[in-house]
C-alpha cells in the first residue's frame, strides 16, 4: 500500500469517528433537553393542582372496585403511549369533554368542568405527559385505515358501540354514553396503544367496566379493531 493511500484511509477513519462523535454529543444534547422539558412540565403539572385527580407513576395502583371508584380522573402514567400529542396539547387549553358522563358515574352528565391551562404550561405539561410511557407498547404495529372487519367487530359482533359513542357511515352520532367518547379517537388516540389495550387490559386497567376480549377476540379481530377505532375523525 502506498503512503498516499494510507494517508487517505487514516483520513476516511478519522472522518468517521468524528461524525460518529458529533451524532453522539447531539443524541446526548436532545435527551438533555427533552429531560429538562419533562421536569419542567412536571414542576407545571404539579403546580396546576393535576396530582389532586390523576396519578402519574406506575404501574397501575387499583385492585379494587372500590379504589378504581376512589379515583376523580383517570390514571397518566402511560400517557405517552396513550395519546397524540399535538391534540393533548390543544386540549389541555380547551378542554372539552371526553366522556359523556362524570367520570366514574353512570348517571351524572360530565359538567364540563376540567380546568384550562395556559398556551406555555399546555406545552409544558403535555411533553412531561408524553414522556410517560409503560414500556409494552409496540409502535407501528397498527395501519390506520376505514377496518371494514373492525367495523363488524366494533358495531355488531362485540358490545363497543353500547358502550361508546362514534360516528356513522352518513356522519350521524352513533353509540352508547357510558365510556369515552371515540368518535374522534383517530386525532386522540395513538393506534399501537389502543391494540395494546386491547390485548393487556390487566397492564392498564386492572379494575373496569369494560369487558376483556381476550379469548373472545383474536389478536388479528384485535388489530382490526384498533385499524378501525384509530380511523374516527381522521376524514
Amino acid at each position: 500500500m502506498t503512503l498516499k493511500r494510507r494517508d487517505t484511509n487514516r483520513e476516511t477513519k478519522m472522518k468517521r469517528l468524528l461524525t460518529t462523535a458529533i451524532g453522539a454529543v447531539g443524541l446526548l444534547a436532545m435527551s438533555s433537553a427533552a429531560q429538562a422539558d419533562a421536569a419542567a412540565g412536571q414542576a407545571a403539572f404539579e403546580a396546576n393542582g393535576c396530582l389532586d385527580c390523576h396519578y402519574t407513576e406506575g404501574p397501575a395502583r387499583e385492585k379494587t372496585i372500590e379504589d378504581q371508584l376512589a379515583k376523580t380522573g383517570p390514571e397518566l402514567w402511560y400517557a405517552g403511549d396513550k395519546f397524540v400529542q399535538d391534540w393533548l396539547t390543544a386540549w389541555l387549553t380547551v378542554p372539552a369533554p371526553i366522556r359523556p358522563m362524570k367520570f366514574n358515574s353512570l348517571t351524572e352528565e360530565n359538567p364540563g368542568d376540567h380546568p384550562a391551562l395556559s398556551a406555555d404550561d399546555a406545552a409544558s405539561v403535555s411533553d412531561y405527559l408524553m414522556s410517560l410511557t409503560s414500556g409494552v407498547v409496540e409502535s407501528g404495529t397498527v395501519k390506520v385505515k376505514k377496518n371494514a372487519k373492525g367495523r363488524v367487530i366494533f358495531s355488531k359482533k362485540m358490545p363497543c358501540s353500547g358502550c361508546h359513542q362514534y360516528t356513522g357511515r352518513k356522519g350521524e352520532p352513533l353509540g352508547g354514553n357510558s365510556g369515552p367518547s371515540l368518535a374522534e379517537a383517530g386525532k386522540r388516540l395513538n393506534p399501537d396503544w389502543i391494540l395494546a389495550y386491547l390485548k393487556q387490559p390487566e397492564t392498564f386497567k386492572p379494575v373496569k367496566m369494560m369487558p376483556v376480549f381476550v379469548g373472545l377476540l383474536s389478536d388479528k379481530d384485535m388489530a382490526n379493531v384498533a385499524s378501525y377505532v384509530a380511523y374516527f375523525g381522521t376524514k
